[in-house]
């Protein structure tokens, strides 16, 4: 079992969206940084992830997510209309990934950036690093769990 921070825009995707999808399952797509694809790459169906509000009025973890499946070629960048498109991606040859996840539960409240940041065992957290953008991002199970725990209450 691995565990990650997914990062979405809210009034992109949010957790809210994802719970009211068709089976509560939607596709992580658009992850155009090499470095974030080689995490949805190493994701294995059954790991957990935390759903991360980024460049939002509240800034946080906002729930709990599932790997539903394991990494599939993204198809967005190929279509040339879509704004995930990647003109250097063809058939043959496509980069770019994307996993299927699956609404586990939405916190009562989001857990803040700064929360994370003041809370003890979250020091290493990569999402507190100075300048780190990865939008997806390993954690830690000891990091994971502290964070579901401050979510639940």
């Amino acid at each position: 079992m691995q565990y990650w921070l997914m990062k979405s825009e809210p009034d992109v995707f949010s957790i809210d969206h994802l719970a009211k999808l068709p089976g509560k399952t939607g596709s992580w797509e658009g992850v155009r940084n090499y470095q974030a694809r080689n995490h949805l790459q190493a994701m294995k169906k059954g790991d957990l992830a935390l759903f991360y509000h980024s460049s939002a009025d509240i800034i946080g973890v906002a729930g709990i997510v599932t790997i539903a499946g394991e990494a599939e070629p993204d198809t967005f960048a190929l279509d040339k209309k879509s704004i995930y498109h990647d003109p250097k991606a063809t058939r043959e040859k496509n980069p770019w990934v994307f996993v299927r996840v699956k609404y586990q539960k939405k916190f009562k409240e989001v857990v803040t950036l700064a929360t994370l940041r003041q809370t003890a065992g979250l020091e290493d957290m990569l999402v507190l690093k100075k300048g780190m953008r990865l939008s997806i991002q390993p954690v830690t199970e000891k990091e994971f769990k502290i964070i579901e725990k401050m979510g639940s209450k």
